[in-house]
């Protein structure tokens, strides 16, 4: 897999076309985990975690054209068609229709919606954080349709169905995952004055 692109490139487009903390750090996230999904499978750390800082690229200035809008923000990198259809592939269905093919991008695709929900019940917990987080805990909140009503279910499951693991597989991979970035993630934030 080929970004063209480094990180430093990267987060300063994601910056240029988001200034809501709240999109940076949902952008820092699902790059996190990401790149613990990339190391588990032994694939290449650098270009998943790419494709999450920047798959929202276009979503706070254009969320009519979400996904759609992101190809043209991207060259401004020079960033590859692999990175391309990778960010485009996480709105299938919904707001575009590139398919997600590789398994870095159901990944994407599943992961994405669901960091949201985990973040969100992270929140009301009373550490404010997913360390200590159990699978239980999040399904329960999962069959809450009005907890962060936001957050497709649909979506989420559809992921699931895309890699072959049920939900209790995605949820608990994917808390792991935002565990071994929490902290990264909220230092970068306060570097970064957000």
């Amino acid at each position: 897999m080929n970004a063209n692109v480094t990180r430093e490139e990267a987060l300063t487009l994601l910056r240029k076309y988001n200034k809501e903390p709240f999109h940076i750090l949902h952008g820092l996230t699902v790059e996190g985990v990401m790149k613990w999904y990339a190391k588990e499978n032994g694939e290449d750390e650098e270009f998943w975690g790419l494709a999450g800082l920047l798959h929202d690229v276009d979503f706070e200035n254009w969320p009519e054209e979400h996904c759609q809008k992101a190809p043209e923000l991207l060259k401004e990198i020079n960033a590859s068609d692999e990175l391309i259809h990778a960010v485009c592939s996480h709105g299938y269905g919904i707001c575009c229709d590139v398919e997600p093919n590789c398994l870095m991008e159901k990944i994407l695709f599943a992961a994405d919606e669901l960091t949201g929900l985990i973040g969100a019940a992270a929140k009301m917990r009373p550490s404010k954080s997913v360390m200590d987080m159990e699978t239980k805990s999040l399904k329960k909140k999962f069959k809450d349709k009005r907890f962060a009503a936001g957050c497709s279910r649909d979506i989420i499951e559809k992921g699931a169905q895309m890699l072959g693991w049920d939900l209790n597989e995605l949820f608990e991979k994917t808390i792991l995952a935002m565990r071994s970035c929490e902290e990264h993630v909220n230092h970068e934030m306060e570097a970064l004055g957000l």
